[in-house]
């Protein structure tokens, strides 16, 4: 339920009336609490306050909150336990066992499968479904996740401990656990397993028997977005498990759990995926800060492995600025800060976080073009966009399109626009009989394609003033395809990257460079490689009254220089940089 953030609609201070409800309501669900516990728990004389939430998929929740540590949740008019108070009375809930690996399944939102508890059957709690219980791992009894049974104990061992044995609410390193102080379990030794039937020294398996019990659970198990960035506790020993799995048995999981999650769960997944291998791989110190815009279209994209599309507004978090905020609030892994109004840059990057550092690069990462620096000091990973011109058809010409089941809005390219066009031509027989370079002018291409002045006069046209009529009064429209993303299709004509040169102070020229965005060129990037090509300093500024857009500013006339790196290095066709016909002529050799 807390595998993902939450959305806190209110926070206000507990009345006097509503502890005193309180600790009766504790009272009744948790009869084993005793008197001082319940007073240590909801102390009278401490303020505690009462946090409405919504969990991610819309679950009103009220949380307890004491000293900034929540303490219980309201769910549906059942109070649960925290782990924080768990930590305090280990003994409060009924207990299930698993191992250390399982848990990162239950941090990832998953549930408890019956495959994954640890001991024999007669040593299972005695609950029933519905029953709020907890969940340990071996060697330590203090609870991890909370949750409620999904069958009563008699129904488990009827089936054979296979299926889910608890619905997992709640898990240490979750956003509620974040929401506190963020500490972590206490080591409690797990006296309790000689008393179930489980020795210590049968606990410390083998690596083999481990990785058994760990796949058996895995294969009952419902998958969820797991997510890397909590994988940072040793006792999980999550890697080296992976370490030792054959490839074959890990594409076969990779596969069975990519066709059980949801494809907004897979998209988390990729997306953290992509932003952890962009900051191991493809950032460096100089490059800070880095434009949020410029960080996602040049290093996350080339990150997406191949066959795979990296598509943030089918994930959960919908906008690169929420999924970056949540990066720096709840993980420290990076600070973004507005350099500039409305404009986003990343100031600072943790590369010691340990997530960062365990993080290990997919073998079948996407390949990318780049682009060396003359210098030969840095390589910018950077792969020019396919830019497509493209026709979308407006009201006035959708009678024309109505053959082809073209509505209003739809795209075409200009060798589909004619093809439609002759073939509306050919089957209504508007072909002229004495010339057939001429095409006869019915009802719908007189008011799709003629003037009003024109409609008693003209009565045929060439093929040529046909097919260009009809391109002049759709929409143009441009595709823009970079490496890894959806198409994104923009009305009117693309930008060119436009190259001038301006007069300073005492008639110092500089050579101005602008509209890089607009083809996946990050502006600091190109600064930094375009000041060690030209020995000139170069200097970043934002352009007034345009979101997202920096403008390079280059020491004297470099058109000349600038234009060869955009056009041999970055591969920009000639047709989209403006100003190259600026640039200074050599003078005449004597």
């Amino acid at each position: 339920m807390f595998a993902k953030p939450f959305r806190v609609k209110s926070n206000t201070v507990i009345k006097g009336s509503d502890r005193r409800k309180l600790k009766a309501d504790l009272s009744v669900a948790f009869p084993s609490l005793s008197a001082d516990e319940l007073s240590e728990l909801v102390p009278n004389k401490e303020e505690i306050n009462v946090v409405k939430i919504y969990a991610h998929k819309g679950e009103a929740v009220t949380i307890y909150v004491l000293q900034k540590t929540p303490l219980f949740f309201e769910l549906e008019k059942h109070l649960y336990p925290t782990v924080y108070v768990l930590w305090r009375c280990p003994a409060l809930l009924p207990v299930f066992r698993t191992w250390p690996p399982v848990l990162q399944k239950l941090i990832g939102g998953a549930d408890l499968m019956l495959p994954g508890v640890v001991g024999p059957s007669s040593a299972l709690p005695d609950v029933n479904r519905g029953d709020v219980c907890a969940v340990t791992v071996v060697k330590n009894r203090s609870p991890v996740a909370v949750g409620k049974a999904a069958v009563s104990t008699s129904e488990m061992l009827n089936l054979g401990m296979k299926g889910r044995g608890v619905c997992v609410l709640h898990t240490y390193m979750d956003y509620l656990w974040a929401f506190g102080d963020k500490s972590g379990p206490p080591s409690l030794p797990d006296a309790e397993s000689q008393e179930q039937g489980v020795n210590v020294d049968e606990c410390e398996v083998s690596d083999e028997e481990e990785e058994e019990e760990v796949e058996k659970h895995v294969d009952e198990q419902p998958s969820s977005v797991l997510d890397p960035v909590c994988c940072g506790m040793e006792e999980l020993k999550l890697a080296e498990l992976e370490e030792n799995k054959p490839e074959s048995n890990d594409e076969k999981e990779e596969e069975n759990q990519d066709e059980q999650k949801t494809p907004q769960e897979v998209m988390d997944a990729l997306l953290l995926q992509c932003f952890l291998h962009a900051l191991k791989t493809k950032v460096k110190k100089s490059e800070l800060p880095l434009l949020t815009s410029a960080f996602l279209r040049n290093h996350m994209f080339p990150c997406c492995p191949s066959g795979k599309q990296l598509d943030i507004k089918k994930s959960s978090y919908k906008k690169l600025s929420k999924f970056l905020q949540v990066m720096q609030q709840q993980y420290n892994l990076v600070r973004v800060k507005e350099l500039t109004k409305g404009v986003e840059s990343i100031v600072e990057v943790d590369w010691k976080h340990p997530e960062l550092r365990s993080f290990r690069i997919p073998e079948e990462a996407a390949v990318q073009a780049t682009v060396v620096q003359e210098g030969g000091e840095e390589d910018v990973a950077y792969h020019p966009p396919e830019i497509t011109t493209l026709y979308s058809v407006t009201a006035r010409l959708e009678p024309l399109f109505l053959d082809a089941d073209k509505r209003k809005g739809a795209t075409m390219h200009p060798a589909e626009v004619r093809s439609i066009v002759t073939e509306y031509v050919k089957k209504n027989e508007l072909i002229d009989g004495h010339n057939k370079n001429y095409v006869i002018i019915n009802p719908i291409l007189c008011d799709c394609l003629l003037e009003k002045s024109e409609y008693q006069d003209v009565e045929s046209l060439k093929w040529d003033d046909l097919f260009s009529r009809t391109l002049g009064r759709m929409q143009e429209c441009y595709q823009v395809v970079f490496p890894g993303q959806r198409p994104i299709l923009k009305k009117g004509h693309i930008e060119p990257i436009d190259i001038s040169v301006s007069s300073r102070g005492s008639n110092k020229k500089v050579t101005l460079l602008k509209n890089l965005e607009v083809y996946g060129l990050d502006p600091a990037v190109v600064s930094t490689a375009l000041q060690h090509k030209v020995q000139a300093s170069t200097v970043l500024q934002p352009i007034p009254g345009a979101k997202d857009k920096v403008l390079v500013q280059i020491q004297g006339n470099q058109i000349h220089q600038v234009g060869n790196f955009l056009l041999e290095h970055c591969h920009i066709p000639r047709k989209f940089i403006e100003g190259l016909d600026k640039a200074p002529k050599g003078g005449k050799k004597k």
